[in-house]
């Protein structure tokens, strides 16, 4: 059996993993993601029970009850570097022995949902919409570092998006991973549209923000706001989803990623007062996860 060393999988000296500080019996088996540390509180206030928190870095972490629900509510920060980071290290506590440093031989599955805000793409997800990313395309490249991608990605999206798009960035290729089937059965119902959303790899450029540097192609958005794939069209840009799809997938895990919409891009509209409508959105998740 293999032992895992101490560089790959780094245990603080109270026997805490590296970034969260968590401990293994801290982890419940339900997990809401959110990005902003301070948005934990808010989830957590809906809780009837508290049995830790524990805060490191971005990393914000309060385990409770909710209607006799045991959850965990963690954030992860902005981006997809750093879904890697959390993903990596749940699924660490939640499947191997620390003190061992061996993977558990019963495997324990997460379901692990992501409460966000994003920008919508389409007439039909105007700001205040609920969108499920039923597929996530990822502009970042996290998920090819591991191996066996193929089994979760969706290769014919994956082409369709590429011809469609023209894709013109050297160096880059997007994929396309579905979530979790029975966790968007789940937890969609008539108040969250089912979409197909991207995760960028940064907020400016990589989601056609133009400040004073030039794009490389300042087309993109205008291709990815027309494309459409077996009626499927792109509903909104977040910078999550896609990682965290991916990376559940391969470690068999239950995940998927909904957002308030709080932007729209084709309009240019933007609420900055949107901690109302996210509130309900996580209500939603509570009663759902």
């Amino acid at each position: 059996m293999r032992v895992i060393p101490e560089s790959e999988l780094i245990i603080n000296a109270d026997g805490s993993v590296f970034h969260l500080h968590l401990k293994p019996e801290q982890l419940a088996d339900r997990v809401v993601l959110v990005g902003d540390p301070d948005r934990v509180s808010t989830v957590a206030s809906y809780f009837d029970t508290q049995e830790c928190e524990v805060s490191s870095r971005e990393f914000h972490t309060i385990t409770g009850t909710y209607k006799g629900k045991r959850i965990t509510v963690v954030s992860h920060g902005i981006g997809t570097d750093n879904i890697d980071i959390v993903l990596n290290e749940l699924d660490a506590l939640a499947n191997i022995d620390f003190s061992t440093r061996t993977v558990k031989p019963a495997f324990k599955q997460l379901t692990l949902v992501r409460v966000g805000t994003s920008g919508g793409l389409q007439p039909f997800v105007p700001v205040g919409t609920y969108v499920a990313a039923e597929k996530s395309i990822g502009f970042d490249g996290v998920i090819y570092f591991y191996a066996n991608t193929e089994r979760v990605r969706d290769i014919a999206f994956e082409t369709a998006l590429k011809e469609q798009l023209d894709w013109k960035l050297s160096g880059l290729s997007p994929y396309v991973v579905p979530a979790d089937h029975s966790l968007i059965e789940q937890i969609t119902g008539n108040d969250i549209i089912r979409g197909v959303t991207i995760a960028a790899n940064g907020f400016y450029g990589p989601q056609g923000r133009e400040l004073r540097l030039p794009l490389a192609d300042p087309k993109l958005n205008e291709k990815i706001e027309a494309f459409n794939y077996n009626g499927r069209q792109i509903t909104n840009f977040e910078m999550e989803s896609s990682s965290l799809a991916g990376l559940a997938a391969l470690m068999g895990h239950r995940a998927m990623t909904v957002c308030c919409i709080i932007a729209g891009r084709v309009d240019k509209n933007m609420n900055t007062n949107y901690k109302g409508s996210l509130t309900g959105l996580i209500e939603t998740v509570l009663e759902r996860i």
